[in-house]
């Protein structure tokens, strides 16, 4: 008797998911490769001297800005995911998270190790006279939490609903980056300004998407409980217009 034929289609599936992870993986290789591309161009600036007059001041703004590209680049992450249904783009927010964080640490050592040179009474100073440090330490301080909290474990010991409350504040922290930077430039504000537009344009997505799932829970609740025969008493309670 001739062997029993396999499947194309279970052949298929059995083919997916390790295509699936490949794909992952590679996506995963190039956001890696492509997130360490500012800081390549910076030491190859760097070794052809290249950085300019003031050479602590360009890697500090260049710095600061690939922290924040790099953090709206993560924001954007789920509403690209919602409108275009590509949900693999989720298993590369967290190294997108991490690299903004890796941008905002070497932003804050440039400042406090070249600009500075450890001064900590100037550095506190700083901090308390001038706002757009102020704000823009606020929102380093803000991020710290939320990558020693990156990882699945953090997730488990702290609970779902604990670490999407604690990660919700990136959203503030993309606000004050926002107004750090605006309030650094003095001259063209065009980028700045661009920059707070996206993150508006964010927020404001995120507030119209929470809006509709809350209508979308509200009406399931009572389309699920509220009895045919208790509609009327509802209603009761909108006044009637005077005629």
């Amino acid at each position: 008797m001739n062997a029993p034929q396999e499947s194309p289609i279970g052949k298929s599936a059995e083919n997916a998911k390790p295509q699936q992870m490949m794909s992952i993986t590679r996506m995963k290789l190039i956001t890696f490769v492509v997130c360490l591309l500012p800081l390549a161009w910076l030491c190859f600036l760097a070794w052809q001297d290249g950085l300019g007059a003031n050479p602590i001041e360009y890697i500090t703004r260049e710095t600061g800005v690939w922290t924040l590209r790099l953090l709206l680049i993560t924001l954007c992450i789920t509403p690209l995911r919602k409108l275009t249904s590509w949900h693999a783009l989720v298993r590369v927010r967290r190294m997108l998270g991490l690299f903004t964080f890796f941008y905002a640490v070497l932003h804050f050592l440039t400042y406090v190790w070249l600009d500075q040179f450890f001064d900590f009474t100037g550095i506190v100073m700083d901090v308390y006279k001038r706002p757009f440090i102020t704000v823009g330490f606020a929102a380093f301080v803000l991020l710290l939490p939320l990558a020693v909290t990156s990882s699945n474990a953090m997730v488990r010991m702290l609970g779902g609903r604990r670490w999407q409350a604690l990660h919700r504040t990136v959203y503030a922290i993309a606000i004050l980056a926002v107004t750090h930077y605006l309030w650094l430039v003095k001259k063209d504000m065009t980028r700045p300004l661009i920059y707070a537009a996206i993150v508006l344009l964010l927020l404001a997505v995120r507030a119209w998407w929470r809006e509709q799932e809350r209508r979308a829970q509200l009406a399931g609740k009572y389309g699920m409980r509220v009895a045919p025969s208790t509609i009327p008493q509802v209603v009761k309670f909108f006044p009637k217009r005077p005629g």
